[in-house]
């Protein structure tokens, strides 16, 4: 069987792939596409994945793309009954949060990420990284609601829908956004970042 490839660089989308495979203890091989680079956009990479984005994947001959269903397909095939449900109903419920939390959470948390930490100083639009910081008090609103009931999305356990929203609000912190109105979810997403997992993953990053 061959060694997992995973296309990306471990500072984009990438890192919820990696944050993956180090969860499951994964042997992978990690081939550095970046975006920035305009590799993303070459023939080779476009043969892996026609949209020219990252992360992708190939699982010995399977292809895939989109780091949320990577991920949901690398937790059900190397993590089922631990990182990934077993109950249909929770399995619902991993889907459910992996897609809320990129319609939700990400493109906000992105905007106020970028206007605050990424583009230069001459570049950056107070405004919109405001804007956005407001539009995230209702959806980390819900998440700290469901967090006052268990301790992880799904129940007592740590499981990909936790690594999922956790990996994209990972950029809460360069973006600053606030966190005191909502408690119970920053408690959870310490604990999800101190995961030895989510530390590997990040050590990839510097």
């Amino acid at each position: 069987m061959a060694k997992l490839k995973i296309y990306g660089t471990p500072r984009s989308r990438a890192f919820r792939v990696l944050w993956m495979a180090k969860e499951l203890g994964l042997d992978y091989d990690s081939i550095p596409i970046g975006f920035d680079t305009g590799e993303t956009r070459q023939p080779p990479y476009l043969a892996i994945n026609p949209n020219g984005h990252i992360p992708a994947i190939d699982d010995d001959g399977f292809i895939l793309w989109e780091s949320m269903a990577i991920n949901l397909y690398l937790a059900k095939k190397y993590g089922a009954g631990t990182l990934y449900p077993t109950a249909l109903e929770d399995e619902a419920r991993a889907w459910q949060w992996s897609l809320w939390g990129m319609t939700e959470i990400e493109r906000n948390v992105l905007t106020a990420m970028f206007n605050r930490a990424i583009l230069p100083e001459g570049q950056r639009n107070a405004a919109a990284a405001d804007a956005a910081e407001r539009e995230l008090a209702h959806p980390l609103g819900v998440l700290d609601g469901a967090l006052a009931k268990a301790p992880y999305l799904l129940g007592a356990a740590f499981t990909v829908a936790d690594l999922n929203v956790a990996s994209i609000l990972s950029w809460a912190r360069p973006a600053r956004i606030d966190f005191a109105p909502f408690p119970k979810a920053a408690d959870w997403l310490q604990r999800c970042a101190l995961r030895p997992a989510a530390k590997a993953a990040r050590d990839l990053q510097r």
